[in-house]
């Protein structure tokens, strides 16, 4: 299942990539927001990466006008890896070597077709399990212990 959210910037590729998602076969659960009115984008933040970090859901999505406060706010909560990507190199890459679990968009820096493209490759891109990077991923994860207390 993956988990999707927005602030009031980003509703309506929130709209385009659920419905994306879904016509490929996958759950959806989407976290709000839905109208324009003016929200904070942490609450929704908190609400999809507290749905992955619990493993009710396998990867997150979220949308704001930049994706850069979602990536933040969401990268707050313990075992979330939020990777704030504008292209599909990147979305590619996070997902191999990083293990990202949540993905963060900007509606007002990408159009909805590379947004679509973006979410593609996020979600089919397997993680590699490779020494070196699972090596490094436990630091990631060393350092959440040192300081997430």
């Amino acid at each position: 299942m993956i988990a999707i959210g927005c602030d009031h910037a980003a509703v309506t590729l929130k709209e385009t990539i659920k419905k994306h998602l879904i016509s490929q076969g996958y759950e959806v659960e989407d976290h709000g927001c839905f109208t324009s009115e003016s929200v904070d984008y942490s609450d929704y933040a908190l609400k999809v990466a507290e749905a992955v970090a619990s493993g009710k859901c396998d990867k997150g999505i979220l949308i704001c006008g930049t994706g850069i406060g979602m990536s933040i706010a969401a990268n707050k909560v313990k075992g979330i890896r939020c990777a704030h990507c504008s292209d599909t190199f990147s979305a590619k890459a996070t997902r191999q070597h990083n293990d990202a679990n949540v993905l963060a968009l900007g509606e007002r820096v990408v159009g909805a077709g590379l947004a679509l493209d973006i979410v593609d490759c996020f979600i089919k891109t397997p993680f590699s399990g490779e020494e070196r990077h699972v090596r490094r991923i436990n630091k990631i994860s060393a350092i959440e212990e040192k300081y997430f207390k």
